[in-house]
């Protein structure tokens, strides 16, 4: 077999793209240390300040936020005068940083990043013997999922995804019997509960660390529709009960899936309603070349989804399993009607309305 040649120009710009990539991971780590110490909201709000104004305003080290500028200013996300050696935050770049940005603000998903690097030795280990990690091995998971979700579910949950839904609106005004599964820290449902009182809301998740969150959060806001309990929701044995069930986010995660589906499916009441919401994605790679952010959702689903899957010996569908297979999956599962929709605010996430007739 003839030797490839060697391009010095593919080589050279290949070499770029490694650095670039090596710059663009020490800022994602620092990102999230700028949104969890407020620092760019801190700034945000300053003139161009020195390190030690910043500090102050901040009640954080000095010599930690000097150097944290640093690669802040090196990366280019933060101006810098030399000669008044003074700090800026463009608005411009506060747009996607700060938590007034809300769904725009990037750097609450920077989080995932060191999130998902803290458990790479035990993932170098599932790559030599299989296997997988579980949850608890996951430092402030549910704090990252509870910041995301409400960002991308909970904001808008009430007037843009609930009216994908043929009269589900009307029918929780009314009051009927709702189920989350999968629900975290509880941000989906409670935001639900407190539009509709008439309604009650039920929220079951393994975690017992998310659901003491999620009842601490219910106490906390005075919400009396909504209650919360551990339970394996592929062990779910209700039948025809809920009028309506909702997945945020969790299907996906889940050991096996195709039971849940199944057992959801079982659960509705005859006209009930399953709405949906997971990673906009189509199953083939090939067909997710173009993604915005491919290789940041492959990365977590070979980090986090797909191994907590496989740590309870399950199918380890991962993040991007995606709409073909989603879809053949909730039909496989009994659904007969089974509708798509994107919204034009969020970019990450398709939402399935599926009903059995």
């Amino acid at each position: 077999m003839e030797k490839a040649s060697f391009n010095r120009g593919k080589a050279e710009a290949f070499s770029k793209k490694m650095v670039d990539l090596l710059n663009a991971g020490a800022l994602a780590l620092m990102s999230s240390i700028g949104h969890r110490t407020g620092l760019f909201d801190t700034m945000a709000k300053m003139p161009p300040s020195t390190s030690e104004q910043i500090a102050e305003n901040a009640r954080l080290n000095e010599r930690y936020v000097r150097e944290w500028l640093a690669t802040m200013v090196t990366g280019r996300l933060i101006d810098y005068d030399p000669v008044a050696m003074t700090y800026f935050l463009p608005p411009e770049h506060a747009a996607f940083l700060t938590r007034e940005a809300g769904l725009d603000n990037l750097a609450t998903f920077a989080q995932y990043v060191p999130m998902i690097a803290g458990v790479e030795d035990e993932i170098v280990d599932c790559f030599k013997g299989g296997g997988g990690v579980a949850y608890e091995n996951y430092s402030r998971f549910h704090q990252v999922m509870a910041e995301d979700s409400a960002l991308t579910v909970a904001a808008s949950l009430v007037e843009r995804v609930v009216p994908l839904a043929t009269g589900v609106q009307d029918a929780l005004t009314h009051g009927v019997e709702v189920l989350d599964v999968g629900c975290g820290s509880g941000n989906a449902v409670l935001q639900l509960a407190e539009a509709f009182p008439k309604s009650r809301f039920t929220g079951y998740d393994f975690s017992p660390e998310a659901i003491a969150t999620a009842k601490a959060s219910a106490e906390r806001r005075r919400v009396a529709n909504v209650c919360f309990e551990v339970k394996d929701v592929a062990l779910l044995s209700q039948v025809e009960q809920f009028a309506l069930i909702t997945a945020f986010d969790a299907i996906h995660d889940q050991a096996k899936p195709a039971i849940v589906l199944s057992a959801i499916a079982r659960a509705l009441l005859p006209g009930g309603t399953f709405l949906m919401q997971d990673v906009r994605a189509s199953s083939h790679l090939h067909k997710n070349m173009d993604h915005p952010i491919a290789p940041f959702l492959y990365t977590i689903s070979t980090m986090h989804c797909m191994p907590v899957s496989l740590a309870l010996g399950g199918d380890g569908l991962g993040t991007m399993w995606g709409r073909e297979l989603a879809e053949k999956m909730l039909l496989e599962a009994g659904f007969k009607s089974i509708d798509v929709h994107t919204l034009d605010h969020d970019t990450q996430n398709f939402y399935y309305i599926a009903r059995k007739t």
